[in-house]
């Protein structure tokens, strides 16, 4: 049996770890070999793939989606590319846009551009739900235009649409995913949960933006993996799949559970001056990828929070190096809610 070679872009990071892990682990398929392509910046973790550095069928490169040579010579030994790397902190993008059009533009062109000339049988492209910009009421479906706010996100819209481009253009056989905000293990500590855990489990305060009413969807990791590899295996080519899970929660809503889950109390918040550019709600509707493909969570809020929890407060040696590094010279101003 051939094995059906797979490039991960930014496999070392939070959710392409989580990809690649799934892929190789005892239920992935049997017929998949992964190579994990990743620069290793500051959120991406060689620890994250110890699980399955030991299968014959794992490869690892250090390298810069950026480089062409490099792209080139990956492309040309790879049957499919499932594309999770990006700059992805929206913080990070308003101090310093440059990075994020580099990567997250330019590195998917180059990735592109060497498909285009080794014509992979398909180029997952993973995005975020957050290129639709903000919605007050009802959900977007694949069909919105494109508003993004940000500089994180208007670079993450202009690669979901030189993608769908070199699609229309040359006839690659490219698929998108845009995703609700993922929570679970091994997320770098500078996201809401994993910043809000970490500093709890020290019994540190915790910082909230604005008045805390910003909605967001949440979803579990191993679901939002679930739902790309339904588009790797079963979706078509040109279209964009909404993965979401109907978890709304405003961040005051969020943090209360947390709080309780790391035996906390409101005492420990405080409120910090809104960022510029805010988003007010961010809501997917999801129903094509449900329709189409039978996408189905399995992790309801409380069970995957939960367990998020418990992740961390046994895995201190994994996230504490990882938080005293990204709080360097970094530490949020805060303010006592009044």
């Amino acid at each position: 049996m051939t094995a059906t070679r797979i490039l991960v872009t930014g496999g070392a990071g939070f959710i392409g770890s989580h990809h690649v892990r799934t892929l190789l682990g005892p239920n992935g398929p049997p017929d998949v070999s992964v190579t994990v392509l990743d620069d290793l910046t500051y959120a991406g973790n060689p620890a994250n793939l110890d699980d399955v550095r030991h299968t014959d069928r794992f490869a690892f490169v250090q390298g810069d989606i950026c480089d062409p040579d490099l792209a080139d010579a990956l492309l040309a030994e790879h049957d499919q590319v499932v594309h999770f790397a990006a700059e992805s902190h929206v913080d990070r993008s308003i101090s310093g846009a440059a990075a994020f059009v580099r990567t997250n533009v330019q590195g998917t062109q180059t990735l592109l551009d060497a498909a285009l000339r080794h014509r992979p049988k398909r180029f997952v492209h993973v995005s975020s739900d957050e290129v639709y910009g903000s919605i007050r009421h009802g959900s977007w479906p694949e069909t919105d235009p494109l508003r993004p706010n940000s500089p994180y996100s208007a670079s993450k819209a202009a690669s979901d649409l030189i993608a769908l481009a070199y699609h229309r253009t040359h006839g690659l056989d490219v698929r998108v995913t845009r995703c609700s905000n993922t929570y679970g293990s091994h997320q770098f500590p500078e996201k809401l949960v994993p910043l809000f855990i970490t500093r709890l489990l020290e019994g540190r305060p915790v910082p909230l933006y604005g008045d805390g009413h910003n909605v967001r969807d949440w979803i579990h990791v191993d679901d939002h993996v679930r739902g790309i590899e339904l588009v790797r295996t079963l979706g078509r080519p040109g279209e964009v799949y909404n993965v979401g899970a109907g978890n709304e929660l405003s961040n005051r809503e969020l943090t209360g559970l947390l709080l309780t889950a790391c035996g906390a109390d409101w005492d420990m918040v405080r409120f910090i001056e809104d960022r510029k550019g805010h988003d007010r709600r961010y809501s997917v509707d999801f129903t094509k990828i449900r329709t189409e493909l039978g996408f189905m969570t399995a992790k309801d809020m409380s069970s995957g929070l939960a367990e998020t929890v418990d992740w961390y407060r046994t895995h201190r040696s994994w996230w504490e190096p990882l938080l005293r590094r990204s709080e360097k010279g970094r530490e949020l101003p805060m303010r006592v809610l009044s």
